[in-house]
């Protein structure tokens, strides 16, 4: 059958007929309640009304809870600082004090009073101070004591030695570190030629030295501070006076040595101290230590060896010893009658001896 027949083939139904439509109508009035007016708002508005409205709810909860408690309020609405934590820094250890020992007054000591003893006078004796026997004896200022009285005299207070340390104090740190030379005295020489010798002034010298005067003796030995010498005025601060030489060698003769009538000739010999400048030579020494006259021999020879003259053989048939030196020396002016002026610029060498025996020989060999 098809979809749009109105009336079926087999029992004559009409199939377009439709239910009265009234009467549909009315069931569903019957049935229908009644609707509630509507009212419609804009967004704005319902927000308004909102905020309104918990304006007045919050302003009438402050106002009940002010007229009930007003002191509970009060330190409700006090804010409450908040507390800085404090950093506790962590303990400092403290250093363990070294145990010093302390030194334990001793009591005084009674003492009687001598034959003309003063106060002063046994202080001094006991190393202790007059105000201390004065206060210790309840003694007036004058400190008036006679013989036979008995006194109270404190112990001396021993004063207690400085700490050890590694490190010097500066005045000697400075003295350590001075260049030095030790120099022996010669015949002939001063505090004012070893001084112009070396360029060190004479009050360096002396202060090195302790000394008090300008005398010096033979034999004495003295500190030369070289870090003391005075500079060469110009471009260049360098000393002109080279470093002192040291001790000559002495090579021949041999300490001791015997010559006889048979040696002629004597002829001294030592090691070289190094290339001598100009105004420099070697002072030969020789003196004879047996002859009842003083027989001394002072020369000056650039050369390492020395032919002793035949004017100084002895003259008789006794062994007579001969002592000689070597010193070097340098120049250091002339006198008035324009002889040089001769000192000391190193160390002297060793003494030795020898004997010689003879007489007068004709004719001086040249050196």
């Amino acid at each position: 059958m098809s979809e749009n027949a109105t009336r079926c083939l087999v029992c004559g139904t009409d199939l377009g007929a439709r239910p009265e439509p009234k009467a549909a109508k009315k069931v569903e009035k019957s049935v229908q309640a009644t609707r509630m007016p509507e009212i419609t708002l804009s967004l704005p508005a319902a927000l308004g009304i909102i905020a309104v409205a918990l304006v007045v709810a919050g302003a009438g909860v402050f106002f009940a809870l002010r007229s009930r408690t007003p002191e509970a309020f009060v330190e409700a609405a006090t804010s409450t600082p908040t507390l800085t934590p404090t950093v506790t820094q962590p303990a400092t250890a403290t250093p363990i004090p070294t145990d010093i020992p302390t030194l334990t007054p001793q009591p005084p000591f009674s003492y009687t009073v001598g034959p003309g003893e003063t106060c002063s006078l046994i202080a001094f004796n006991f190393q202790v101070s007059v105000n201390s026997i004065i206060i210790l004896n309840n003694l007036p200022s004058t400190c008036p004591i006679s013989e036979g009285q008995v006194l109270q005299i404190p112990y001396p207070t021993p004063t207690p030695l400085p700490l050890p340390t590694n490190t010097l104090p500066p005045v000697d740190a400075t003295r350590e570190a001075c260049q030095k030379v030790v120099v022996t005295v010669n015949e002939n020489d001063t505090l004012s030629s070893i001084s112009l010798n070396y360029a060190v002034s004479m009050e360096a010298i002396k202060e090195f030295n302790g000394l008090t005067t300008d005398n010096v003796f033979i034999g004495q030995s003295l500190i030369v501070p070289l870090c003391k010498r005075a500079a060469t005025p110009g471009p260049t601060p360098t000393a002109t006076i080279p470093p002192p030489y040291p001790a000559p060698n002495l090579l021949l003769p041999a300490d001791g040595a015997a010559f006889t009538l048979a040696n002629d000739v004597v002829t001294l010999q030592w090691a070289s101290v190094g290339t001598l400048r100009d105004g420099e030579a070697y002072q030969v020494t020789i003196e004879d230590v047996t002859s009842d006259q003083p027989r001394r021999l002072t020369d000056y020879v650039t050369d390492t060896k020395y032919i002793v003259p035949t004017t100084f053989r002895p003259k008789d048939n006794v062994a007579h010893i001969l002592r000689w030196w070597i010193t070097p020396v340098r120049q250091a002016g002339t006198d008035d009658q324009g002889q040089p002026i001769w000192v000391s610029s190193g160390a002297t060498s060793d003494k030795r001896v020898f004997t010689w025996v003879g007489v007068v020989v004709e004719g001086t060999p040249s050196q």
